[in-house]
Parts: structure tokens; sequence; C-alpha cells
């Protein structure tokens, strides 16, 4: 193999579902490629995931294109200041459709500061008040916001009865314990991968196997050995094996478990 040569992509036993990917953003090729592309790697589903009041209807369009694409409807912290009545009411009526698996993604991003932290505040609330009274699990997005993430988090304690993930988790330890605690999944992509991510993988080491979730968050975070190119579905498999070499556990045992929490969660 030449220096500049990747391995292939390795395919297992056990099916996979991609819990969190933004398909809208990966515009160099159309989303049929994309979606047969993951299937040959084992990939049976994948959710994609909306963040902005504009991309709401095309995550819509996107679930009704294709069979194997999931989706969910909701704000991301970076774009609190767009929620609206108008907006929730979007969200609301998009529920009526059942292959909305999920609202999100939501929460908290005190890292860029795109955002008034009140404000992200207000909308991380009102999307949980809303998961609440639809039925829906929440997909939860925190970033240097560990202390208000679960003032935010404790204030909904046990009125959530669908939970939810921690997507890309990348935060204190103490909050993993936290967030495990009150009922909620983590998740986990290729940071895990990451030569300086001893923090992440510390806290996959203490997550339970049905706690765990695997995603990509594509086109960002792409795994090593192929970091550096846009991420794709398709590079799960890597994840699972990173995941399953830090919990020690053989890989299709890993992928078991996961599916299992997947559908769990979301199906």
């Amino acid at each position: 193999m030449s220096s500049k040569a990747k391995p292939p992509i390795p395919c297992f036993d056990r099916p996979i579902v991609e819990t969190h990917c933004h398909l809208d953003y990966l515009t160099d090729q159309d989303v049929a490629t994309t979606v047969a592309e993951a299937r040959s790697v084992g990939v049976e589903r994948i959710i994609t995931i909306a963040v902005s009041a504009d991309n709401q209807a095309r995550v819509r369009e996107l679930v009704a294109s294709q069979n194997e694409v999931y989706g969910t409807q909701g704000l991301h912290p970076h774009e609190a200041e767009s929620w609206s009545d108008s907006l929730a009411a979007e969200i609301i009526a998009a529920c009526d459709d059942q292959r909305i698996v999920a609202l999100g993604e939501m929460g908290l991003d005190y890292y860029y500061e795109h955002a008034d932290r009140k404000i992200q505040q207000v909308a991380f609330r009102a999307q949980l008040a809303l998961a609440q009274d639809l039925d829906r699990p929440v997909v939860i997005h925190t970033r240097d916001a560990d202390d208000d993430t679960r003032d935010v988090l404790s204030s909904f304690s046990g009125r959530l009865p669908r939970g939810g993930v921690i997507h890309s988790f990348t935060s204190s330890i103490e909050l993993a314990e936290f967030c495990l605690a009150e009922g909620f999944m983590l998740g986990f992509n290729g940071i895990t991968t990451f030569k300086n991510a001893d923090n992440v993988r510390a806290v996959v080491d203490i997550t339970p196997l049905d706690r765990i979730l695997l995603e990509t968050d594509a086109p960002y975070l792409t795994p090593v050995p192929y970091r550096g190119q846009r991420n794709a579905p398709r590079y799960l498999p890597f994840i699972a094996e990173q995941v399953a070499s830090i919990k020690g556990v053989p890989v299709n045992t890993l992928l078991e478990q996961v599916y299992d929490n997947s559908y769990r969660l979301f199906f």
C-alpha cells in the first residue's frame, strides 16, 4: 500500500444505523448515491438532522425521497435567534409524519457564541417542551455549556418519556454521568479516532454498551484514516471499529447492541 493509499471501508455482519448526519450538506453528489454507498457497507437506515429555519422542509424532502432516510425537525443553538411561533407550528405539523423520528438538533453552544446565551436557553427549553407534547425523543448539541445544559435538562427531569441522545459527545465525564443518570444515550463519531481526543475516549469507556449510539455528523468530523476528506455515512464502520476497541468487545457485539439502541430510541 502506498503512503497515500487508504484502507478499504470494512463491512461487518451486523447492520448499522447512522443516527446523525446532514445529507442536505453533502452536495457533491446526489443523495441516492450517498445512500447507496452507505448501504453497501451495511448502513441500513440514515437519520438526517434539521438545524435551521431554512432546512426543515429540505429534511422532509429527503425523507420522502429515500426509503432508508428518516429525519428530525428542530433548531440548532447557533440558529436560536430564528426561533418563532411559526417555526414551532411547522415542527408540530411535520411530526404528523412518523418518519420524523426526533426533535433537534437543539441545545446550547457557547464556544462560537453565534447566538445570545439566554436566547439559546429559551429555544432549547421550548423545543424540549414540544418533544414532551409530541412524544418524540430529542437530539441535543452541547459545547462549552455543561452547567447550563445540566440546569435545563434538570428542569425537564422525568418529563421526556422518549428520552434522547447527547450527540457528538465531547463534554466532561461529569456531564456524561449526569446525562446517563437521566436516561439519555450518548452519540459518538469520528472524534473518537482523533489523536488528541483522549477525553472523548474516556467518556466512551465509562458509557454502558446499551447507551451508545454511532453517528458520523457528516459532512463534518471524518474519522481516521480518511480525516481531511468530506465525511459521509459510509465511513460509519471505522467509528464502530474504534468504539468497539475502546470498549474491549468484538465489533459485531458492539454493532448488535448499538443497532438495538438505535431502534429503541428512534423507531
